[in-house]
């Protein structure tokens, strides 16, 4: 790969000619070991989490671990169309690079619909609105001292949205629009590439249209179905809780991950052909900017709701923030903190960083590990036993939130890695081909 040496005029003048992809485009073989060791890692997990089982309040840390693992796996594949179709109007040399992976991502989603299923069946275990689903259950609730006013009132006020039937009825349809955007423009793709007229501006033309004008109004309607799915099943963990953003701040958070693991993935392949011909400097320069812009972009919004809901002080509001920063609480809120949010800002802001293959590698694993924290410190102060739950003695249980969602998260990369072996890793009817192939500039 050439680096800008053409300014000293003392290169081989071949290395500045436009490079060739190789004869076969498939994934490397290595994506197979990589797979395998998904597997073996998710094996594991699952075998230490029954573990669990026998110790006091473990079944109920599994189920919330594993209410992490499928938010997370949610994540990766409602993210990943997102930004798919978000490639797709913005355009760009990024989508050449990202785009198979971000399309791998949104096959998982029947992966991730069955997930939900335990979820839904064990719902009364994690939501109010599940355990008290009519008025009468409430009441006797209330009389019972198992709930408190706030939470009664708030059950009754939000059933026409937080019921079991409404609540099934809303996840059915967020998934099965979901799946049909996904099936389409996966469908597409493939279609685009086979097209005979490909590499001609009429055949680019005509599916740049075709996806700007399926892409444009999807991204809308992620936004809105997304916030329905988030709000029944993350932020009605307390049934009390309100927020204006909160599907936007998922939506950013989701990026934020899908990015990392988007950006880990091109990066780890450039080892091998067809990626290591097309990922130049410039482009991992750019992606790491990327990266940034989301970075800053969580930053702006998290703490942004926590002002404004800080400052306004309102009883109704304050008191999902005061569960998560007053005791132990306050070390896991630090690390967040700084995981999630000041590490990854301070380094993305060199530039020698965003260039370096082995340190952007470290920085994407140690982005979505951050990911994983946030989640834990949203989900689970939300249960009345979360302020005696942050030490060991007594509770060794709370370390199913490790193992869960690493046994989750490994049978979803798994079956990620599978879709991204099933199709040529770089698209061929592409107008930035050509601009990708070109000598690397960057110096």
């Amino acid at each position: 790969m050439a680096q800008g040496h053409e300014q000293h005029g003392h290169a081989d003048h071949a290395h500045h000619g436009p490079r060739t992809l190789p004869a076969s485009l498939a994934a490397p073989e290595v994506l197979s070991a990589w797979r395998m060791r998904a597997l073996i890692v998710a094996v594991v997990a699952t075998v230490l989490s029954l573990l669990f089982v026998m110790v006091p309040g473990g079944k109920t840390h599994m189920l919330r671990g594993y209410l992490l693992g499928v938010i997370l796996s949610f994540g990766f594949a409602g993210g990943g169309l997102v930004l798919l179709m978000l490639q797709y109007v913005s355009g760009g040399k990024w989508g050449l690079l990202l785009r198979r992976p971000l399309e791998a991502m949104t096959r998982t989603l029947p992966l991730v619909v069955a997930m939900f299923i335990p979820l839904a069946l064990l719902a009364k275990k994690l939501y109010l609105w599940a355990a008290f689903p009519n008025s009468e259950m409430t009441e006797q609730g209330l009389l019972n001292h198992v709930i408190n006013e706030a939470q009664a009132h708030s059950i009754n006020y939000k059933r026409p949205m937080l019921s079991p039937g409404s609540v099934l009825v809303q996840t059915i349809f967020v998934f099965a629009v979901m799946l049909t955007f996904m099936y389409l423009l996966n469908k597409w793709s493939l279609q685009r590439d086979a097209d005979v007229a490909r590499g001609t501006e009429q055949s680019f033309d005509y599916w740049r249209v075709k996806f700007e004008n399926l892409s444009g109004i999807g991204i809308l309607i992620y936004v809105i179905l997304m916030t329905v799915l988030i709000i029944d099943w993350v932020m009605a963990l307390d049934i009390t809780w309100y927020s204006s953003v909160w599907g936007f701040k998922f939506l950013v958070g989701q990026g934020y991950a899908v990015l990392a693991l988007s950006v880990l993935s091109v990066i780890l392949l450039s080892k091998f052909e067809p990626i290591k011909t097309i990922l130049r400097t410039t482009e991992q320069h750019d992606l790491g900017k990327f990266l940034f812009a989301f970075v800053m972009l969580n930053i702006y919004l998290t703490f942004g709701e926590f002002l404004i809901m800080w400052s306004g002080n309102v009883p109704e509001e304050i008191p999902w923030y005061l569960s998560r920063i007053r005791g132990g609480w306050w070390y896991i809120c630090t690390l967040d903190f700084c995981c999630h949010w000041l590490i990854p800002f301070c380094l993305l802001l060199s530039r020698d960083l965003k260039r370096n293959k082995k340190k952007m590698v470290w920085l994407t694993c140690f982005m979505i590990l951050a990911r994983c924290i946030d989640l834990f410190w949203i989900i689970e102060p939300n249960f009345p036993d979360a302020a005696g739950n942050l030490h060991l003695a007594g509770n060794i249980g709370i370390l199913a939130y490790i193992t869960v969602p690493l046994a989750v998260l490994g049978v979803w990369v798994a079956y990620y890695l599978t879709q991204l072996m099933a199709r040529p890793l770089v698209v061929v009817n592409d107008p930035h081909l050509e601009e990708i192939l070109e000598p690397e500039h960057a110096h």
